[in-house]
């Protein structure tokens, strides 16, 4: 066995004490941050908000005046770490709700990474942008009237692919559920959201399309027509080779739900629109006008904008709605004049009986 000098246990034995030194040191840097830098004993959770270009002690000094930290000193350390470890990194903008029992690790981890406290919002398919509007101020996020003052401006900057002379974004919002962060609740915010999840989901469709050369526009404003007669799903193919059948023979598309957009009115089962209702002049009036509208009506979703590039390769000219959603079809005037009348006599026969009972 090798003798060890005398030395070379005095190298050893100070080697040990550094290495027992750095353990004790980090272990006493663990329990700083994690026990004598926690917070207190409150539970509900505290909403922070962190502006941009926050400096890390700003952030720091919140945390503490909203009683989540109780060391500026701990705070300054765990930033200076973090900063060693991830040079390009940074506490993010936003809303964030965190928890009084989180210790100042979890909060701090919480900020860099961005972990923003988020709302959700839903806008269904079919819907025109004054219904979002008015769902927006339900929500208290923003006036309606705030809403569509911005829908005026066309961002063509951010996106080029939308026509150039829209005069608002109708049927470009795309319909979907988002999670957007909490700061992002203005009109300017959504709409750029739900022009980008229209950019994601839609304009793919579009771009890839093989059997029709409509425009961008004529693509949004045939399918948020399609969206607004649909009821039942299976119908759309349905109704979307109506409408092709009918603007490649010059014939109108004889469309309620472009007379309600144009006069802003909605009829509904006992209030249908009136014959003079159906002949006041409007640009959206498809019984007077031929061809399309001159916007969308309406924000169409995926499978009616699917519809319009795939219809259904039928004989048929004409519909007319049932009052269960469905519709019946036609090929002929003779025959679309039929249904209507059978439709009619089996309403005024249900409203019969319901008023004798």
């Amino acid at each position: 066995m090798k003798k060890t000098t005398r030395a070379s246990r005095i190298v050893l034995g100070s080697a040990a004490s550094l290495l027992c030194v750095g353990i004790g040191a980090g272990a006493g840097w663990f329990w700083w941050l994690n026990v004598i830098a926690a917070p207190g004993t409150q539970t509900a959770p505290v909403i922070i908000q962190v502006p941009e270009g926050s400096a890390a002690e700003s952030v720091g000094q919140q945390l503490k005046s909203a009683g989540l930290i109780r060391s500026m000193a701990a705070w300054k350390l765990w930033t200076r770490l973090a900063i060693a470890k991830d040079p390009a990194g940074s506490f993010k903008t936003g809303t964030y709700e965190l928890s009084p029992q989180a210790s100042l690790p979890e909060l701090a981890q919480s900020i860099w990474a961005g972990q923003v406290k988020e709302t959700s919002f839903t806008i269904p398919e079919g819907w025109s942008m004054q219904e979002m509007g008015a769902y927006f101020e339900q929500q208290g996020w923003f006036s309606a009237a705030d809403f569509l003052k911005a829908t005026q401006q066309i961002p063509s900057d951010r996106f080029p692919w939308l026509p150039k002379d829209a005069p608002f974004l109708e049927g470009y919002l795309f319909p979907d559920t988002y999670q957007v962060p909490l700061e992002m609740r203005s009109p300017d915010a959504v709409i750029t959201t739900m022009l980008r999840r229209f950019e994601q989901q839609a304009l793919p469709l579009y771009q890839q399309r093989q059997k029709t050369d409509l425009s961008l526009r004529d693509w949004v404003t045939l399918s948020s027509i399609v969206e607004k007669e649909a009821v039942v799903p299976q119908e759309r193919g349905l109704i979307s080779g109506v409408f092709w059948n009918r603007l490649r023979i010059g014939m109108t598309l004889g469309s309620d739900p472009t007379v309600e957009y144009g006069l802003g009115v909605k009829q509904t089962p006992d209030q249908p629109l009136t014959l003079t209702q159906v002949r006041t002049p409007s640009a959206y009036n498809t019984y007077m006008n031929a061809g399309l509208p001159p916007t969308p009506i309406a924000s169409p979703g995926l499978a009616s904008l699917k519809a319009v590039l795939n219809p259904e390769q039928t004989d048929y000219l004409y519909f007319v709605a049932r009052y269960d959603g469905t519709h019946v079809f036609s090929k002929t005037l003779a025959d679309h004049e039929r249904a209507q009348i059978i439709i009619r006599d089996q309403q005024d026969l249900k409203r019969s009986d319901s008023d004798q009972t």
